[in-house]
């Protein structure tokens, strides 16, 4: 199904099931945010070589990642200012709504036992977070091509303010909530 069509038949379910009649109070997806934290991998495992890291996080969304730096010095993690933090990408419009179905249809059914999604990750603006252990279950990557294996987060971030209707539009993107 195309983006377009996809998009008005998802506006219409969730205006019937939500029952509102303005067309600007259904909940749409803004942004996803994919991210992988290399702070530890700095400090505890000293690689200093993030292009793997790069080029996998590429492979899985479609756009370069940036490298976010720490702002402040934190001793209990050993983390100095300007050590890298974490890679971030930012995905909007079609290349979110591909991601999400990407992620729903194949990645979480290749997780291992996966019963659903945990309903309490959601925040009180309407965002919903996740994590994966390891990101070796994308189609995209080759298990041989990854030498340290690190976890995922994936953070969807709504125009919803209720956590009822951004739990609404997950679910009709096919997400699955556990209780």
């Amino acid at each position: 199904m195309q983006y377009t069509e996809f998009k008005k038949d998802l506006d219409s379910k969730l205006s019937k099931r939500l029952d509102v009649k303005n067309v600007h109070q259904i909940p749409h997806i803004d942004k996803v945010i994919v991210s992988i934290g290399v702070g530890s991998l700095h400090t505890r495992k000293g690689v200093k070589d993030f292009s793997e890291f790069e080029k996998n996080l590429t492979a899985i969304t479609g756009q370069k990642p940036t490298m976010v730096m720490s702002k402040k010095n934190v001793s209990n993690f050993k983390l100095r200012e300007g050590m890298p933090s974490m890679m971030t990408v930012t995905l909007r419009g079609k290349k979110a709504h591909y991601f999400l179905f990407k992620l729903m249809s194949i990645v979480l059914p290749r997780v291992r036992d996966f019963a659903g999604l945990s309903n309490k990750s959601f925040d009180h603006h309407g965002n919903y977070s996740l994590g994966l252990k390891s990101y070796e279950i994308f189609p995209e990557l080759h298990p041989d091509s990854i030498s340290l294996p690190t976890g995922l987060q994936v953070t969807i971030a709504t125009d919803s303010r209720k956590k009822e209707d951004t739990k609404a539009l997950l679910e009709e993107y096919g997400f699955v909530f556990h209780a």
